[in-house]
């Protein structure tokens, strides 16, 4: 998932030693010196939260034991806190099992609750029913301002900011001196764009997210033969780039910049704008070679995204503002084998 992925390739080539805990043989654990078989939510005892809003409290009860070999993350760390000695293995687990530590943790954040005026069960009754479900938030106070009654008084109805007023200069990001991040909105060129240089690469790449997976996750499920053209992930291009390059719906196609380069399925479609390529992130990587920079016959976009952030200040992602080339491949078509299990484990 990383951009610049050869880039993260080689960096990691230089690591004495890489120690992985996956349910999964993705590219990470392929690339691993030691791989720890984790069990999945469905294997396990846990307690989450179900999304983004805190709506609900969920109790993760296993519904299966642990395929093979596999174990939770904590019983993971517990078992190797034992290897090196017993009082290691106390020192980590407090004497506690995983549902003692899911009790410890529910318990405490209905204390925390009760402090706020939210009323929690018991902990035998949530466990019971296998969820808590909390009052929606009140969108009026989801965020931190509401600009109506700023407007109606902006010195009583402050805004979250140190003048307490709309600020279209900062003065504290200009105290911080980046060069990359001025104090007030600016446009700065982005290292590759359409508007530059596209005497080499010409085509600008842009990351969807797919609408069969989230990220990279159930790209090994069968979900996949649902999206893939000729095994790989769909690359659309329009009907005018498409034709300039004698390519359509089907053709597998080779789309690379200095950064790498990888192996697609066409979707000729009027989605795409001319001389706009759209690959979506999440495919699994699959070099042609393990360990060294090669084709990814895959299609995995951040092969050819750059590691840059967009400032020093936010450390964003800039995968957006790549550019490539394009091409219908030719000769031999090499095999997919990012989903391949590996012929022999050592336990």
């Amino acid at each position: 998932r990383h951009p610049d992925t050869n880039r993260a390739v080689e960096a990691m080539r230089k690591i004495e030693a890489i120690i992985t805990t996956e349910p999964f043989w993705t590219s990470t654990a392929r690339l691993s010196d030691i791989v720890l078989p984790a069990a999945l939510e469905c294997e396990r005892t846990d307690i989450e939260f179900a999304n983004s809003t805190s709506e609900y409290l969920f109790a993760i009860k296993p519904l299966v034991k642990p395929a093979g070999e596999s174990k939770s993350d904590f019983e993971i760390a517990r078992l190797i806190c034992a290897q090196w000695g017993e009082e290691y293995e106390q020192a980590f687990s407090e004497g506690k099992m995983e549902l003692e530590w899911v009790k410890e943790i529910y318990e405490n954040a209905a204390k925390q609750a009760e402090g706020m005026g939210i009323a929690m069960p018991k902990f035998e009754e949530f466990w019971q029913k296998g969820y808590v479900k909390f009052d929606k938030i009140d969108e009026k106070k989801r965020y931190f301002t509401n600009y109506a009654d700023f407007r109606a008084d902006p010195e009583k109805n402050a805004l979250k900011t140190p003048s307490g007023k709309i600020e279209l200069y900062s003065e504290a990001v200009e105290k911080l001196g980046y060069p990359d991040c001025p104090p007030h909105a600016t446009w700065m060129e982005p290292f590759e764009w359409l508007g530059g240089d596209v005497s080499k690469y010409p085509v600008a790449i842009s990351g969807a997210h797919s609408k069969f997976r989230l990220h990279s996750q159930l790209n090994n499920s069968l979900i996949r033969n649902y999206a893939e053209i000729a095994g790989r992930e769909p690359a659309l291009i329009s009907p005018a780039t498409a034709k300039a390059r004698g390519i359509k719906t089907g053709d597998v196609v080779r789309i690379y910049n200095d950064r790498g380069e990888i192996l697609c399925g066409a979707l000729v479609s009027d989605t795409a704008q001319d001389n706009v390529v759209i690959v979506s992130e999440g495919a699994w990587y699959d070099p042609a070679v393990w360990g060294e920079r090669s084709l990814c016959k895959h299609g995995n976009i951040n092969v050819l995204t750059r590691d840059v952030p967009s400032s020093q200040l936010s450390q964003s992602n800039t995968a957006h503002t790549s550019m490539v080339q394009i091409e219908k491949f030719k000769g031999e078509l090499p095999s997919v084998t990012a989903f391949d299990r590996p012929a022999t484990i050592e336990a």
